[in-house]
């Protein structure tokens, strides 16, 4: 987004701004009507500056992304709460966009939830998901899962409902049954998070289209619905057009940014590995005044103008 408001002819510095609404933003992509909100990973507030830039309305923070990024191990629960919030306040610094962060289990029972409902509003996110796995959890597409009680994941939304200060904060229910207990269990425990009071419902690997058809059609009505269209995972990769005839409401993209950034490393790497210098590897890069103006030095300029001596 611009740092320019037209209306005042003036620039108007990201780090000067009030709060923009994005959690009334959230609720109206996801009530519009007109196909399926998407929202790409990010993992740090680099990848999600390119994801604003690139157009999205919407960025999700990956707790996979979130835990190879800052401690490069994989997504197993070694992250604590308050490492997450972190990186969420992080990225909705960056970024003018509405986002949504992964919560995990909540990191503990219902009294943590509360408290960590309350610190994710804090952060400024404009929705989380929480899930019903045993603490420590795993990545949703690893095997080894196990999951808490139905009715223990339902208290712990009713708490997480009653804990947010702001009615727009979107919760999101998730459930990882479906490998555990079998997908009509899970569809089962969806919907019972639905009558806890979340606001969306995310049924997690579902392993053929048939049963992403199934949740969609059992749960329509229910609550919307959210699609992890997870890169390389256990859930098959729909087309779009297809995720939208289902009615997904919400459709993330959780490590595709991280994959890519590993790529592109790893070619860096080998390049200068071989070469000596990252020289042959520069035409494939950003320039360094891109690169710049891409994380917001024209801004800083601006402020310097605007308040210096």
């Amino acid at each position: 987004m611009s740092g320019y408001d037209s209306a005042e002819g003036l620039t108007v510095s990201r780090l000067l701004r009030g709060p923009s609404a994005p959690r009334a933003r959230l609720r109206e992509l996801l009530e519009d009507g007109s196909g399926p909100v998407l929202a790409p990973g990010a993992y740090d507030g680099l990848s999600a500056r390119l994801v604003e830039q690139a157009g999205f309305d919407v960025v999700y923070m990956t707790g996979f992304g979130t835990t190879a990024s800052l401690i490069g191990r994989p997504d197993v629960g070694l992250l604590s709460g308050a490492e997450m919030v972190d990186n969420a306040r992080r990225i909705v610094a960056a970024v003018d966009l509405p986002v949504i962060a992964d919560a995990d289990t909540g990191y503990g029972n219902a009294i943590n939830v509360v408290r960590t409902v309350q610190a994710y509003e804090q952060a400024g996110v404009a929705g989380i998901h929480l899930e019903d796995q045993v603490t420590p959890k795993k990545c949703g597409h690893m095997s080894g899962k196990a999951v808490i009680p139905a009715g223990e994941m339902a208290g712990k939304i009713r708490a997480a409902v009653a804990a947010r200060r702001d009615p727009d904060l979107v919760l999101i229910a998730r459930t990882d049954a479906a490998a555990v207990e079998g997908l009509d269990a899970a569809i089962a425990r969806a919907g019972a998070y639905a009558e806890a009071g979340a606001d969306l419902l995310f049924v997690e690997a579902p392993t053929s289209e048939d049963d992403i058809a199934r949740v969609a059609r059992v749960l329509a009505g229910v609550a919307p619905l959210v699609f992890n269209w997870a890169e390389g995972g256990r859930t098959p990769p729909l087309p779009l057009q297809r995720i939208g005839e289902l009615g997904f409401a919400l459709v993330l993209y959780p490590i595709g940014t991280l994959l890519a950034a590993t790529a592109g490393i790893r070619a860096l790497l080998a390049t200068l590995k071989a070469d000596g210098t990252p020289a042959a590897a520069l035409p494939g890069l950003p320039a360094f005044g891109e690169f710049t103006d891409l994380i917001g030095l024209p801004e800083i300029g601006d402020l310097e103008q605007r308040f210096g001596s």
